[in-house]
């Protein structure tokens, strides 16, 4: 029993750390950082319409995140994604841990409009796609191809819910669906080119 009371008084002394707001993700893609500065790193991206927790601002930055281990291996992070990955206090990371970060401007109190809402047919089969917003009218189009020429099936996107982005091309627009025995058929999303590797 003293044991257990030890234990529940510690809890109880832990500061509780609760979020202020929610906000939303207004931009297609939001860059999550080490620290609240451009030359930080960064730990992966937030998408449209995407809900935060907002537990401190700083500037023209918000902490989405509370602070957790940022797996330090040989002075560098192997949470970070691209950027600086130095586990130093430039760098948000200090005592081996570090917060997420997200710039407020790409933020808003009110969730954006889902542009998918009301949709039908080929569109509405797609609704999920990543930047659905964006790249519609080419995932659309792309899909009616696919259908058509029976290399994929309506089952097939209904599974996928539409178009995935692609880690591997970087920053281009390519987005990926699989059809049918896990064949992986991508979408250059600019130029409308669909193609397999």
């Amino acid at each position: 029993m003293r044991l257990f009371m030890i234990v529940l008084a510690a809890v109880l002394a832990m500061p509780s750390v609760a979020y202020a707001e929610k906000l939303w993700v207004t931009v297609d893609r939001l860059n999550r950082r080490t620290c609240p500065d451009t030359s930080c790193g960064i730990v992966g991206r937030l998408f449209f319409r995407e809900g935060v927790d907002v537990f401190e601002r700083r500037g023209s930055w918000v902490r989405i995140s509370r602070y957790y281990n940022a797996s330090c291996v040989n002075g560098h992070s192997e949470y970070v994604d691209s950027g600086n990955a130095t586990c130093t206090a430039a760098n948000g990371i200090e005592g081996g841990e570090f917060a997420e970060w997200v710039y407020a401007k790409a933020l808003s109190t009110k969730r954006p409009l889902d542009p998918a809402k009301g949709t039908s047919g080929t569109a509405a089969l797609i609704r999920g796609s990543d930047d659905y917003q964006k790249y519609k009218g080419a995932f659309v189009k792309a899909t009616e191809a696919l259908l058509a020429s029976g290399r994929c099936t309506k089952a097939h996107f209904k599974e996928m819910g539409g178009w995935v982005k692609s880690s591997t091309y970087g920053d281009r627009p390519i987005y990926f669906t699989y059809c049918g025995d896990y064949r992986k058929i991508y979408l250059n999303a600019e130029t409308g080119q669909t193609f397999e590797k």
